[in-house]
C-alpha cells in the first residue's frame, strides 16, 4: 500500500476557524488605532503649549515685559504678552507654527482651545489655554482627549 501524505478537509477547516477566531479576537485591537494617534497629537500639542510658553516667559523676563502688557519676538513672530506669558492661544499658537495647519482649529472659547479638526468629536479633542490675569499667576492650560 501506497502512503499518502497531506491535509484531511477536515484539518484545513480547523485551520481556518481558528485563524478566524484570532482574527475576531485581535481587530478590534486595531480598529482604533487613529483615535490613538489623535490623543498623542493632541497631548503632543498640550506639551508644546507648555515650552513654547516658558519660551515666551523667558523671552519676556530677559526683556523686561512682565507688565499687563508687552510684546517679545520669537522665531520673527511679535507675540503679545500678558504678565511674561503668550496673552492669548492665538499669539501662542503663532509662536508655536502648528503644521499642518489644516488638522487643527483654534476655538475662542473661553476657554480657547487648539482642536483636532479631523476627531469624531472635536471639542472632545482639545488642548486648551487661558492666559494668566495678574503677576505671578501661572496661564491655565487643559487637556480632553476622551473621543479623539
Amino acid at each position: 500500500m501506497k502512503k499518502q501524505s497531506g491535509f484531511t478537509l477536515i484539518e484545513l477547516v480547523m485551520v481556518i476557524v481558528i485563524l478566524g477566531i484570532l482574527a475576531a479576537v485581535a481587530l478590534p485591537k486595531f480598529v482604533n488605532l487613529g483615535g490613538s494617534a489623535r490623543t498623542s497629537v493632541i497631548e503632543g500639542v498640550a506639551g508644546s503649549m507648555r515650552a513654547a510658553n516658558a519660551q515666551i516667559y523667558a523671552l519676556a523676563a530677559t526683556s523686561g515685559q512682565m507688565g499687563a502688557t508687552g510684546s517679545v519676538t520669537i522665531n520673527g513672530v511679535v507675540v503679545n504678552t500678558a504678565y511674561g506669558f503668550a496673552a492669548s492661544l492665538t499669539d501662542l499658537t503663532n509662536a508655536m507654527t502648528l503644521q499642518p495647519a489644516s488638522d487643527f482649529t483654534i476655538t475662542a472659547g473661553p476657554p480657547a482651545a487648539v482642536e483636532m479638526a479631523n476627531a469624531s468629536v472635536p471639542a472632545s479633542c482639545e488642548a486648551t489655554y487661558a492666559a494668566s490675569t495678574g503677576a505671578g499667576l501661572d496661564p491655565t492650560y487643559g487637556l480632553t482627549d476622551s473621543n479623539c
